[in-house]
Formats: structure tokens, sequence, C-alpha cells
């Protein structure tokens, strides 16, 4: 069936136009800063809250601090993606994002283990586990809604402000990272210059607030109903969405540790390991809306699987030549290139699930499938990373880890059904998602 044979939806009272759902990717963004920017400072914040003095694998327990934020995702899921469900996409995304904002800040002004002694880990814990619960909150609601707001021909896009924003914020970490770390020395951005990046996404929590509260309701007023009955998730729908999101995230997150990996196992400078990050933001954020209006086009299958293929086949080699030639040239080509096939691959999978599951259950569903892969699998990627580099002692322990997850990816990938509304074999015109009230 071609895409032009479809009648168009009443798109002018039925949908909001992509620009009116940019508050809903600028908190995302907002969102995702705050916590990948951990990441990106780890060595830093293991200089700071585990020091020498202190212990002997700074590093690992700062990436097993970094994991521990992933722990209270799946309770965030549940607990602010029932209330997404219940009161709205609306309120249960102001209510993440304001818990996110508290806990940055906090994190942020927490005193060093040179100040307060073990009090300084504690609270570093702490606040990660709010950090955690926010996110897990936030992802549910904010695609729920993005999927609810587009004309059915432009889900694929619509949802791939998902990503692109979560990537915009992963450039905006490493180009805070590059600044900082090519204007202080190596003891300035131990001691304080880590918690500026942090600091100027707290600054901006005030105004993704007041974007937000601003946000017309996408839910209609029959899901809401308290005691209407309520569908649950298929178990196939959340295995499948389990395997297909948690080799996307373990990518992701294997991804974003190669700015630790440049500094840690290639002993590049913190400046040129920052460019990794550049590169690597700037790339997916392209390819995200690539990889949406592809999968609206295409489908969503035949994108993900080719690129999960592409990854499958490239991974090793790719750190191999990092290995080899650890030159910031090196890294920048194989960071953009797998980030390319990481775009092409992920989107689509979130696409899907989205697609799945009715919206009186959207919110909480897909939030609890997104977390579960998350925390089980994507949380503990960097520190997987880290120890088994160290207990095998080759620097390709990272591609060969993605690589098994990649290819477990693309088993449920295989199984998945074609969700896309132009590939669709059902009735020629796609309508609103069951549930959705087709006007807002």
């Amino acid at each position: 069936m071609n895409v032009t044979d479809l009648p168009a939806p009443d798109t002018a009272t039925a949908y909001l136009p992509l620009r009116k759902v940019i508050a809903v990717g600028v908190g995302n963004a907002l969102d995702f800063y705050d916590f990948l920017t951990y990441s990106f400072f780890a060595v830093q914040i293991s200089h700071c809250f585990f020091p020498a003095g202190a212990t002997s694998h700074g590093l690992l327990y700062s990436l097993a601090t970094f994991g521990v934020g992933f722990l209270t995702r799946p309770l965030g899921a549940i607990v602010i993606g029932l209330y997404g469900d219940r009161a709205g996409r609306r309120a249960a995304m102001v209510l993440s994002f304001s818990l996110m904002g508290a806990a940055i800040t906090g994190l942020a002004l927490t005193p060093s283990y040179a100040q307060i002694g073990v009090w300084a880990p504690v609270l570093l814990v702490l606040f990660r586990l709010v950090q955690g619960f926010a996110l897990g909150g936030e992802v549910g609601p904010s695609t729920a809604f993005l999927i609810e707001a587009a004309p059915p021909l432009r889900r694929g896009l619509y949802v791939s402000l998902q990503f692109a924003t979560q990537d915009a914020a992963v450039l905006c970490a490493g180009l805070a990272g590059f600044a900082l770390s090519n204007w202080l020395d190596a003891a300035a951005l131990d001691a304080w210059g880590w918690r500026l990046a942090f600091l100027l996404g707290a600054a901006i929590v005030p105004l993704g607030l007041a974007m937000r509260r601003n946000l017309p309701e996408t839910l209609s007023p029959a899901s809401i109903q308290a005691n209407a009955p309520r569908p649950r998730v298929p178990v196939r729908v959340a295995v499948l969405g389990v395997m297909m999101l948690g080799a996307a995230l373990i990518c992701a997150y294997g991804l974003n540790y190669l700015t630790t990996f440049a500094q840690d196992s290639l002993h590049m400078p913190a400046n040129l390991a920052f460019g990794a990050t550049v590169v690597l933001g700037l790339t997916l954020m392209v390819c995200d809306v690539l990889a949406g209006v592809l999968s609206d086009r295409f489908g969503r299958k035949p994108v993900m699987l080719s690129a999960v293929v592409l990854l499958v086949l490239l991974v090793v080699p790719g750190f191999m030549v990092m290995v080899q030639r650890p030159s910031a040239a090196c890294v920048y080509a194989v960071t953009a290139l797998l980030a390319v096939g990481e775009a092409l691959a992920t989107g689509p999978a979130l696409i899907t699930i989205t697609e799945l599951l009715p919206a009186p259950i959207r919110s909480a569903g897909l939030g609890a499938i997104y977390a579960v892969a998350a925390t089980v699998l994507g949380g503990s990627t960097q520190f997987m990373i880290k120890f088994l580099g160290d207990m095998t002692g080759s620097k390709l322990a990272p591609a060969w880890y993605l690589t098994v997850a990649l290819a477990i990816g693309a088993v449920a990938m295989l199984l998945v059904r074609e969700t896309a509304p132009a590939k669709s074999r059902c009735k020629p015109n796609p309508g609103p998602l069951p549930g959705e009230a087709g006007r807002l």
C-alpha cells in the first residue's frame, strides 16, 4: 500500500503541529541532561567522592553510583506513569521535571568526601536515586503525549523527538565538558568544575516548568475515568519490548562510555575525550529524526533491523581501530559511525512499543517497559564494561559486550509485528490510536 493512497486525517483540528510539542522535547532534554551529565564526569566525580586515599577503586564506585540511579526508575515509571494515565500526561511531566530539578541542584551542591567524609557519597547516592525515580516517570508520559499529538502518518517523526532531545542533552553535556576541560586545569575540574555543568541544567529548570504547564492535554476524558476498565500490557509486548529497548540502551550507554573509555583505557586528555561526546550527541540528534522519518515511510522493522545488523558487524572492528590507533580522529570517526546505527535502531523500537499499547495504560506501560530495560540492562552497562575490561585485561571487552546485546535485540525485532500505519494491512485510513480522543 502506498502512503499517497491513504486519505489524510483531519489534522487541522485533531492533532498538534510539530512546533507545539517542542516544550515536551525541551523538558525531556533537560531531564536527560541532568541524569547523563554524571556519566561524562565520572572520572572527576570519583576523585571528589571516592578519593584515592579512601579507596583504590574510585572509578568503579563512581560508575556503580551512576548505575544506582537506575534502581528507582521502575518505581518512578509505575508511580508517575499511573499518575499520567489517571491525571493526564501534562501533570505527570510537570511532576517528573520538578523532582529532577530538585535532585540535580542537591547533587551539584553536595560537599566532597574531604569536607564531610562518608556522608558525601551517601548524599550522592540519595540524589541519584531521586534522579532515577524522576527519569523513570518521564519517558512514559512524554512519549505517550508525543504519539497522541501526532498525525498517524507522522508518529515516527513526532516520537523521534524523545530520543533526539535525549541526544541533544548528550551534546550539551559534551559541550559543557569540552569547554570546562579546556578552561580549567585538572585540579579545578575535579574540585568544582564538574559542578558547573550540573548547575547549568538546574538554572534552566524554571523555564522548563513554565513551558510544560502551558501544554494542552492529549489524554481523552474517557481514558481518565477512574472506573473505566483498564487493559493489561500483553506479555509478548512486554518481553519483546524489554529485549529491544535493553539492546538499544546497552548500545546507547556503551557509546556514552566512550568519553570515559578514551580517558581511562586510551589515556587521552580530558578535553579531547569530551570531543567524542560532542560528536556522539550531534550525530545522534540528526539521525534520530532521520530514523523517525524513514520508519514512517518504510516501516519500523526494516529500519531498525538493518541498523542492528550493521552495528553487529561494525562494533568490534570499530573498537579495534580505536585501540590500535588511539587518536582523536579515530575515536571521533568510530563514534559517529556507531552513533548512526544506534539512532536508526533505537527510535523505531520505541515507536513500535508505544504503538502497541492502548491509551489507558500507555504512560505506565511504556514507562515500566523502558525502565526495566534501563535498570536491568542499560544501567549496568558502564560498570560491566569497566569490570570486564579490568578482569580480562582486554580493551575490546566493551565491543564484545555490545555485540552480544545487539544480537539479542535483533531477535526481538524479528519477532515483533510491524506497526507503522503506512505499512499496515488493516484499514486503509489509519485513525487515532485505540483509546484516543482524536481531538485535543
